[in-house]
């Protein structure tokens, strides 16, 4: 089923160096019609300024799957683990029994990127990180998996009984699923 939502009708909130706009309810945003859809529990669109972020934070049980549309973002994390992901590329989080992490944008201009989260089929495990090019070229005008529950065809991992897909499309073209 295809959920069609206008951009303009997503929850929003803008905190002067975070731009967020919510596909689902989050944070001070509430709707009882959009709490998520299915396992997916957030897909949010954030613009986050130049030489800013997300001060570290906690998170647990949630898989976090961030592809960066534009920019790069810095990853580190109380695991040890520190990674740059760029434009067209994803980093998945799971959060597990539990994990402390920042987000930065330590780029001259403004990062755009989604952040999608689903519910872990396993809650309390040992949290992870990972990070991967997926170069572009690689999946104009067809689908390519990003990430799954099983790391199918070079996807990164999560443990979620989940399969998130990519494709970049031309102005005017169409792909079928």
């Amino acid at each position: 089923m295809i959920d069609v939502r206008k951009f303009d009708s997503l929850g929003h909130a803008d905190h002067g160096w975070l731009d967020a706009h919510h596909h689902f309810s989050f944070a001070n945003y509430h709707d009882p019609n959009r709490m998520g859809w299915g396992r997916i529990r957030v897909w949010n669109d954030d613009t986050i300024g130049a030489k800013s972020g997300f001060p570290p934070h906690p998170h647990r049980d949630m898989e976090i799957v961030t592809y960066v549309r534009t920019g790069a973002i810095t990853h580190q994390d109380s695991m040890g683990n520190k990674g740059r992901t760029a434009a067209g590329d994803v980093q998945v989080m799971s959060a597990g029994r539990g994990v402390t992490h920042a987000e930065y944008n330590l780029e001259d201009e403004a990062t755009t990127l989604f952040q999608i989260w689903i519910e872990t089929d396993q809650p309390g495990a040992q949290p992870g990180w990972g990070a991967k090019p997926f170069p572009k070229d690689s999946r104009e005008g067809a689908f390519q998996l990003l990430a799954s529950g099983n790391g199918d065809d070079g996807s990164l991992t999560i443990p979620a009984n989940s399969r998130i897909l990519g494709t970049t499309v031309k102005a005017y073209s169409s792909i079928a699923i």
